[in-house]
């Protein structure tokens, strides 16, 4: 019996100590990043934001992996509607700038939560939140003058994204890159003339309904490409997505004559 005793207490023991251990690397991984709110602007308690203004956060980190720092608004529990700061990544130890600004009058906000990661559900967490008390307003707000740190940081972040995108810049695609862009590219080729010719041949070959219900998708095609043309003569940067407006009306043209096919099948018209 003592034998049996001794079991159970060198395995409670043995519980305790893994439970101890396995906490101590739970929080250990969790507390890889440290951050800190140093000042907000515009300062106070509370704050009423006016019209399209920014609430800036300033933010202290310290973290031993690479992550990325967001701050988000919250009221109440739920996250309130607001354009927010993208982010770098960030290492070691710095300072950062988080900011958020209302999509509307009448929002409000008690708390900013401050998460770090990869930008995933699963890899991204909340590391510390931040009480305030702040309201949108539909005024413009009055002029102030920014604090040195908000100057600073603004710059800072302004360089950075500079050089990261001039480093994206100079660095040749990989073949990977290249044959996904030139398939991409490829596909928005065929569609774009499969939504014309499609169109074309369906008119040439129906008669009747038919034939000026293939020549729906023809005239939306046409209109969408001799647009392009236009406003990008008149403004190269107008149609900046132009091969995805491509993409969308060349698989609508061949589904509409797809639809239009198996109509005549199933109406035993002539093809």
């Amino acid at each position: 019996m003592a034998g049996t005793g001794n079991i159970i207490v060198y395995r409670s023991k043995a519980l305790v100590l893994f439970a101890f251990a396995f906490s101590a690397f739970a929080g250990g991984a969790y507390a890889g990043t440290e951050v800190r709110v140093l000042a907000t602007h515009p300062a106070g308690d509370p704050v009423t934001l006016g019209k399209s203004q920014t609430f800036y956060v300033h933010i202290g980190y310290t973290t031993d992996e690479t992550v990325m720092i967001w701050a988000r608004p919250y009221f109440q529990g739920r996250e309130v509607t607001a354009g927010s700061n993208p982010s770098r990544s960030h290492t070691g130890s710095g300072e950062t700038l988080g900011w958020f600004f209302f999509m509307g009058p009448g929002e409000q906000v008690d708390e900013i939560r401050i998460t770090a990661g990869d930008g995933t559900d699963a890899g991204t967490r909340l590391i510390t939140t931040y009480p305030v008390r702040i309201a949108g307003s539909d005024r413009l707000a009055a002029s102030t003058s920014e604090p040195a740190w908000l100057v600073a940081l603004s710059e800072q972040e302004e360089r950075l994204q500079r050089e990261e995108f001039e480093k994206r810049a100079s660095t040749p695609p990989s073949a990977g890159e290249t044959v996904f862009f030139g398939g991409f590219m490829l596909a928005v080729a065929a569609l774009g003339i499969g939504g014309v010719a499609a169109p074309l041949w369906a008119i040439r070959r129906w008669r009747g309904g038919w034939r000026v219900a293939a020549a729906v998708p023809a005239v939306m095609t046409g209109f969408v490409v001799l647009r392009i043309i236009v406003d990008t003569a008149g403004d190269p940067t107008s149609h900046n997505l132009w091969p995805f407006e491509i993409l969308q009306v060349g698989v609508l043209s061949l589904v509409v004559i797809g639809v239009l096919l198996a109509g005549r099948k199933f109406s035993g018209a002539e093809t």
